[in-house]
């Protein structure tokens, strides 16, 4: 008997019996990862092309949508960096309906994925292919938040990576003093902070104090670029006001275009979703014990980005530093990851007017962090010190051609070279 792959972790939480003290767990873990989440998923949607609140409405939208739907009890879901090198051309090139379009047929594709029970072959990407993609996106992301780190004032970055450095060393001598402070401060704190206590979370502390810096900055009469000076939106009277609108996600049917140029693209999120969601599933399962089911994980993935795109959102997938943070904050059940994106509405219809006064040179700290984070270096330095010669070829290759190419030929490279090499290694044993 065929049986759907869907929503099998809030299934098996709530056959359990959801009562009082796992609620609070939850409760508990969706207030921590809320207040990471804010603005982190604000950073990406900036870091894509886009308005900071496309990325509050992945964060609430597949939140949710991934949660109750997919396989993982302590997944959490919604925009990561993993997938800014690889939307920011699709924004530059198509818009915000071209990205619409190429994520609701990825969000088909992983839906197709998950019937077709492939969660378990994706599961098995070679570690160092994945290691020297997440890597080499790390420094894509890395050289990119420098422009509003430094506060450069470049317009627009060139297609090549190559390009993207020649702008940076260009516009050097255009640097502003006081963006530059702020992004080092709040990097500062986010690193430090969690060394002193972790009852608040350090990008929190990180951007509360780089706030307080611009207002003092505005206060003198020096102009430090906010989300509200560089970003607005329509209000209620038809005006524009600064900022990120205090509304709902509205239903977004995107208007009709050609497709066939983004079939590739969709193909490539796809891919990236899949893998990125069953990795950090595979991670928070080794944490809790547990075992997800990963046709369920791509099925729910699937859905959370058909909806994210329907909602004017971005793609989405498994997080992993939000799935890590939510399994120490306590979390039991999906019921915290939809606890978590229900704090982000409440936050963006209530806050707009204070979020808005966030320092762009802090959120780019942020991703700054974020990029660190996803490089691994630990992972480089032990693959490089097991001399296994195979795998640091395939390790450098893959991350080479993602940073200097793209991810498609990173990951395509890696995996035929990784394994043609161990194809060749049978052979020579027999």
């Amino acid at each position: 008997m065929f049986v759907f792959p869907i929503g099998t972790a809030l299934k098996e939480s709530l056959q359990k019996g959801y009562n009082f003290p796992t609620f609070q767990s939850d409760l508990s873990a969706a207030i921590v990862v809320s207040l990471v989440a804010l603005p982190l998923s604000m950073a990406l949607g900036i870091a894509v092309g886009l308005p900071p609140q496309h990325g509050l409405y992945t964060a609430i939208i597949a939140g949710i949508a991934v949660a109750l739907f997919g396989g993982s009890k302590v997944q959490v879901s919604g925009p990561t960096a993993a997938f800014v090198a690889i939307l920011a051309p699709i924004v530059a090139q198509y818009g915000l309906t071209g990205l619409i379009w190429c994520q609701l047929m990825a969000g088909g594709l992983l839906i197709a994925m998950g019937i077709l029970r492939l969660g378990k072959y994706i599961e098995h990407v070679p570690f160092t292919v994945v290691t020297g993609f997440t890597a080499g996106i790390a420094v894509v992301i890395a050289t990119l938040a420098l422009n509003d780190f430094l506060g450069l004032g470049i317009s627009q970055f060139g297609p090549h990576y190559i390009d993207k450095l020649g702008a940076i060393a260009s516009h050097l001598p255009m640097l502003t003093p006081q963006e530059a402070v702020i992004g080092i401060v709040t990097l500062i704190i986010i690193v430090w902070f969690r060394k002193v206590t972790t009852i608040i979370p350090a990008p929190v502390a990180g951007i509360a104090v780089a706030t307080l810096m611009a207002f003092l900055c505005a206060r003198q009469g020096i102009e430090v670029h906010t989300i509200e000076s560089v970003f607005s939106y329509v209000g209620a009277n038809g005006d524009k006001v600064g900022g990120i609108p205090p509304y709902w996600p509205q239903f977004h049917w995107p208007e009709t275009v050609d497709i066939t140029p983004l079939f590739w693209s969709a193909i490539t999120v796809a891919m990236l979703a899949a893998l990125e969601s069953l990795l950090s599933a595979t991670i928070a399962d080794n944490i809790t014990e547990e075992k997800h089911d990963p046709n369920a994980e791509l099925t729910g993935i699937g859905i959370g980005n058909l909806l994210s795109g329907l909602f004017a959102g971005i793609p989405a997938t498994g997080a992993i530093a939000r799935t890590a943070a939510n399994i120490q904050a306590g979390a039991k059940t999906p019921m915290a990851a939809v606890m978590h994106a229900v704090l982000l509405l409440i936050y963006m219809l209530m806050l707009a007017p204070w979020i808005s006064k966030i320092p762009m040179s802090a959120l780019s700290a942020l991703l700054l962090v974020t990029a660190w984070r996803m490089a691994h270096l630990n992972l480089l330095v032990d693959i490089v010190r097991a001399k296994n010669q195979k795998d640091i070829v395939v390790l450098f290759v893959t991350m080479a051609l993602t940073v200097f190419v793209d991810m498609v030929a990173g990951v395509g490279v890696g995996l035929a070279l990784s394994y043609s090499l161990h194809f060749k290694n049978r052979s020579v044993d027999r």
